[in-house]
C-alpha cells in the first residue's frame, strides 16, 4: 500500500489540502504547509506553478501567476520539497508540459525521479488523458509514487473503466463541470458521481477499492461533512485556502484554523452528522 493510501485509511476521512507553491514566496509556502499538518491535513498537494493552467479558476490563476512573477520555478520547488518536515505526505499537482520538459530533452523521467529523490508520495497532471498516460505511470511505478486521475462529472464507459483501472493512491473526484474554485454549496454533481463509482467497488469507505477524494469546490467544514456522508473517503480543499493566502492578515493562523474546520467537518460526516470531537492535530516538529 502506498503512502497515499495509506494515509487516507489511518487518518479517514482524509482532508487533502492544496496551496500553489512560491505564492507570495517558497519561503512563505513553507510555513502555510507546516500550518495546514498541524490542523490536521492529512495529505497535502503543492501546486508547481505552469503559464497555461487550463483546470484552474481565477482563484487560483492569481496565486499561479503570484508564484511566477516571484520567480518559482522546478528547481526552486523541488529545493521547497527537500526542505520540508511533515506528518501528511505531499505530492505535486502541475501540467504535463512542465514534466516532459523538465530534463535535457522531452522525457517524463528525470521529472518523476527528482520528485521521489525530494520525498513527494504522487503527482497529480489535470491535462493528462488516461488514455496517453503509460509512459509517466510507467515511470511513477518504478520509482513509488502515486498517479492520481481526475474523474469528472462527466466520465464514463471505457475512458472510467481505463481510469479505474489505472488508479492509484486515490481517485480524484471532480465535484462539478468547469475549473476550480470555492462554492458555496456542493453539487449535485457530487453525489451523481460517488454513485457511478459504487460499481468499482470504492463505494464503502476504505474498501479494498482505491479511496475516492471529492474536490472543485469545496470551503466549508459543512461541505467536508456532507461529502464525507455521501460516501467519499476524502475532501479536497484549495480555493478556499488560497483566498486565505491572499487576503489574512495572518494567514499561518487563518490556514491552521481552517484545516482543523474542514477536518472536523469530515470527521462529523463520517459520524453521520454529529458534532466531531476535536481532533488530534500533529505536534509541530522541533527545531
Amino acid at each position: 500500500m502506498s503512502d497515499i493510501e495509506a494515509a487516507i485509511r489511518e487518518h479517514h476521512p482524509a482532508l487533502i489540502t492544496y496551496l500553489t507553491a512560491g505564492d507570495p514566496s517558497l519561503e512563505d509556502t513553507k510555513a502555510y504547509v507546516e500550518a495546514l499538518d498541524r490542523g490536521g491535513a492529512d495529505l497535502i498537494e503543492l501546486g508547481l506553478p505552469f503559464s497555461e493552467p487550463i483546470a484552474e479558476g481565477p482563484t487560483i490563476q492569481a496565486a499561479i501567476n503570484r508564484a511566477l512573477d516571484a520567480g518559482t520555478t522546478p528547481a526552486g520547488f523541488f529545493e521547497l520539497v527537500d526542505d520540508l518536515e511533515t506528518e501528511a505526505p505531499l505530492l505535486v499537482m502541475t501540467y504535463y508540459n512542465m514534466i516532459l520538459q523538465y530534463g535535457d530533452e522531452p522525457d517524463v523521467r528525470p521529472f518523476v525521479e527528482r520528485a521521489a529523490e525530494a520525498g513527494l508520495s504522487g503527482i497529480i497532471v489535470p491535462d493528462l488523458p488516461a488514455e496517453e498516460s503509460d509512459p509517466l505511470r510507467a515511470a511513477c511505478d518504478d520509482h513509488g509514487l502515486d498517479l492520481v486521475f481526475i474523474v469528472a462529472p462527466t466520465t464514463e464507459g471505457e475512458r472510467l473503466e481505463r481510469i479505474m483501472s489505472q488508479a492509484s493512491g486515490f481517485v480524484y473526484v471532480q465535484a462539478r463541470l468547469g475549473t476550480t474554485g470555492a462554492r458555496a454549496d456542493v453539487s449535485n454533481a457530487t453525489h451523481d458521481s460517488l454513485t457511478r463509482l459504487e460499481e468499482y467497488d470504492v463505494s464503502e469507505p476504505c474498501s479494498d477499492g482505491v479511496p475516492k477524494a471529492v474536490g472543485f469546490g469545496v470551503s466549508e467544514g459543512d461541505h467536508a461533512a456532507e461529502i464525507i456522508e455521501a460516501g467519499a473517503d476524502g475532501v479536497i480543499v484549495g480555493s478556499a485556502l488560497i483566498d486565505i493566502v491572499a487576503e489574512s492578515d495572518d494567514p499561518v493562523a487563518d490556514l491552521e484554523a481552517k484545516a482543523e474546520e474542514l477536518k472536523r467537518g469530515a470527521i462529523r460526516g463520517a459520524d453521520g452528522g454529529t458534532d466531531a470531537d476535536p481532533i488530534d492535530a500533529p505536534e509541530p516538529e522541533q527545531p
